[in-house]
């Protein structure tokens, strides 16, 4: 089955390490069937974190093939990946290129297009990386079957 991703943000007040509070606005990913589900699914997430007032301030579906975690204690930022494919067109023989989106956890930027070379390397078809960049992600909440709440 393949996954629907959705980008969720919480709005709310922050203390920050020199003692002061701060509105923020952090955004999440979470693996749903529905905006519904994605914001039930969010909010028992972040629940246990947040103390105080906090708001779902949106939440919008965005479109990643895949998503790589990256189990390396320095890897805590997330990096959306622009992949190019390149395939043949049959009757023309032209190249045509399809755009793909990734998104892979990584400590900077080098190491993000190293470990996304990785996961790609029983790839089958020809790529080219388009781009990479730093997203403001916090955190991705894959669908885990066995943590259904009833």
């Amino acid at each position: 089955m393949m996954n629907k991703w959705f980008e969720c943000k919480v709005k709310y007040v922050k203390t920050m390490e020199n003692g002061l509070e701060k509105k923020v606005s952090e955004a999440y990913l979470v693996d749903a069937l529905s905006f519904t589900e994605a914001e039930k699914r969010f909010l028992e997430e972040i629940r246990p974190f947040m103390s105080g007032e906090f708001e779902v301030s949106d939440i919008k579906r965005v479109n990643y093939s895949e998503v790589f975690f990256n189990t390396a204690e320095s890897a805590d930022k997330w990096f959306k990946c622009k992949l190019s494919f390149i395939t043949l067109d049959e009757k023309s023989g032209a190249e045509k290129k399809s755009n793909s989106y990734t998104l892979v956890q990584a400590a900077d930027l080098r190491e993000a297009i190293k470990y996304l070379d990785e996961q790609m390397k029983g790839t089958i078809m020809d790529y080219q990386i388009a781009q990479v960049t730093e997203t403001m992600i916090m955190d991705v909440y894959p669908y885990d079957p066995g943590l259904e709440v009833k």
